[in-house]
């Protein structure tokens, strides 16, 4: 059954067992994600929890890509501090909704998962991708950072460095290898791979997935994941809020995003080692 109170995304339960699956339905944009689809992902999540009937939820994307990350078009980028520490505030607190949510979420992921949609993935419970899937922070180029730092609470410090110092992207095996992900599959068997698992943990004791990831919460938690957020929301926003963020802002007003890209990418290429 799939709800149609949504424009940005696709929100269906499954026919024969307990979950639900939230697409993000942007086909023509890479599943770029804007205002709306955070928006409507945070509603689906409610919606799903506040259901008997759904014991855990995938997460996907429409088409080629999982996500390309969060829309650098269409939006004025010029703005000051406190705008910035408004707006990643709700986008912490979107993705940290996935991560609270009292029932297991998974990812399903092809194509790209970067920038803000690798947040919401590491933030999910489990992922699963394709071999043809790509990951990566390559926001860190055009002076700019992530809202929602879960990465270091999954990965290898070398690892998290290696990512968000670089902005290079990584193929699904050093994914694997790097804890991103937990299996690997081939691009034409994801969709079944995925439900597979859903299934699994939609049959699973209810109260044994609940508790048990309270308490996993509760592990990072007590070790500061929630002030390490916040941190770096603070630090993020006056980041983008120097003359050399203002500066790669702007250029979002007269580039189109193919040019933009294209400046930001170019003086990198040949430097992988």
């Amino acid at each position: 059954m799939t709800d149609t109170k949504f424009s940005t995304i696709l929100y269906e339960k499954d026919g024969s067992d307990r979950f639900a699956t939230i697409t993000i339905n942007r086909p023509d944009k890479l599943n770029a994600i804007n205002k709306d689809v955070i928006r409507e992902i945070v509603r689906a999540i409610d919606l799903a929890v506040a259901d008997e009937e759904v014991n855990a939820l995938v997460i996907a994307g429409a088409g080629r890509s999982f996500s390309a990350g969060y829309d650098l078009q269409g939006g004025d980028f010029d703005v000051d501090i406190d705008f910035w520490r408004e707006d990643m505030s709700e986008n912490s607190e979107a993705w940290l909704k996935i991560w609270k949510a009292p029932i297991p979420i998974v990812a399903s992921v092809q194509g790209y998962a970067l920038a803000g949609a690798l947040e919401l993935m590491m933030c999910c419970d489990l992922a699963i991708a394709a071999d043809t899937a790509k990951f990566g922070e390559p926001e860190v180029r055009h002076n700019s950072g992530p809202p929602t730092l879960m990465m270091p609470w999954l990965l290898a410090t070398r690892d998290v460095r290696w990512l968000m110092y670089t902005g290079d992207l990584v193929d699904a095996q050093e994914a694997l290898r790097m804890h991103l992900v937990n299996k690997v599959v081939p691009a034409a068997e994801l969709k079944a791979a995925t439900e597979k698992v859903a299934r699994k943990l939609a049959r699973m004791p209810v109260p044994a997935l609940k508790f048990t990831k309270a308490s996993i919460n509760n592990q990072q938690m007590v070790a500061g994941l929630l002030p390490s957020f916040q941190y770096n929301i603070e630090a993020i926003a006056a980041l983008h809020s120097t003359n050399k963020g203002r500066e790669w802002m702007k250029n979002l007003a007269t580039m189109s995003l193919k040019e933009y890209l294209e400046f930001r990418d170019a003086p990198f290429r040949g430097l992988d080692v």
